[in-house]
């Protein structure tokens, strides 16, 4: 099955964690996380990349990396049409089939995550289009670098992700979904610069500016996939406390630093060019 609903604010759950949880300040895997994704990306841009996306985000007024990485799940209030469209483009499913990607099985007309990650990078490299299509695609690829990271963007179909698998957290109803997006960093309490900071004292991922992993979504995914089907993440009691989250949020702050720094080395390698020079 691959429809899901979609709640417009990343990743779906924050709503749904919101609710259930009381507000707070920031969540760490919600809008928050998208835009920590963007930050570690942004302090590692090479000296051509940088430029090349300052330029871009200065067509739009007020625009900055961190602050466009939410705007693609914002996209039913602001764009209903392109919303429709990109809806798709967040997630895959193919836990059930061994984290194996199949693009004829889990991915017809390139609706998923994987494909459109691709298929944006290539908008954003290409110099021919327009500051503002290529702008729309530079949102499109920060925000889905971040979804792809995400284990739940690429875990079961038939529970929509964790979308469906209820669960009662801290005595509060919420999914694994939600959970994963936001619940779990919700003790912590932190804004987006102590997260940053964080984010940025965790040890060095490997192997990130490997030729084969910068621009490897396929292998991204399944990553992800692997995390979403270990034995544990889906917890077999559905009444759980801090300790899971003690347990898991470590490895989901890992993948937020992943995803920026190999969010980083996409960018430096689609933008490496000077104008001109393509």
């Amino acid at each position: 099955m691959k429809i899901r609903v979609r709640i417009p604010l990343l990743f779906s759950g924050i709503i749904l964690a919101a609710a259930s949880l009381t507000s707070a300040p920031a969540f760490a895997w919600g809008a928050q996380g998208h835009r920590l994704v963007a930050r570690i990306a942004e302090t590692r841009l090479d000296p051509v990349a940088k430029a090349e996306v300052e330029r871009l985000l200065a067509t739009e007024n007020g625009a900055t990396l961190g602050g466009i990485a939410p705007w693609a799940d914002q996209l039913r209030a602001e764009d209903p049409g392109l919303g429709r469209r990109s809806a798709g483009w967040h997630y895959i499913n193919m836990a059930e089939d061994g984290c194996a990607y199949d693009r004829h099985r889990h991915c017809r007309n390139g609706d998923c995550v994987i494909e459109a990650l691709k298929a944006q990078s290539a908008r954003l490299a290409d110099r021919s289009l327009s500051d503002g299509e290529r702008l729309q695609a530079l949102k499109f690829v920060v925000h889905l670098v971040g979804d792809i990271h995400q284990p739940m963007h690429a875990g079961y179909g038939h529970d929509k992700g964790g979308n469906t698998y209820q669960l009662q957290f801290n005595e509060r109803g919420t999914n694994l979904h939600s959970l994963w997006d936001s619940g779990m960093f919700y003790a912590l309490q932190l804004d987006d610069e102590h997260y940053l900071q964080r984010l940025q004292a965790l040890p060095a991922p490997s192997g990130v500016v490997a030729p084969q992993l910068q621009r490897d979504a396929t292998r991204w995914a399944e990553q992800s996939c692997r995390i979403a089907t270990r034995e544990g993440i889906y917890p077999a009691n559905r009444k759980i406390g801090q300790d899971y989250a003690d347990t898991w949020r470590p490895l989901a702050e890992a993948q937020l630093r992943l995803a920026g720094e190999r969010l980083a080395a996409l960018l430096n390698e689609l933008l490496d060019t000077a104008p001109g020079q393509r």
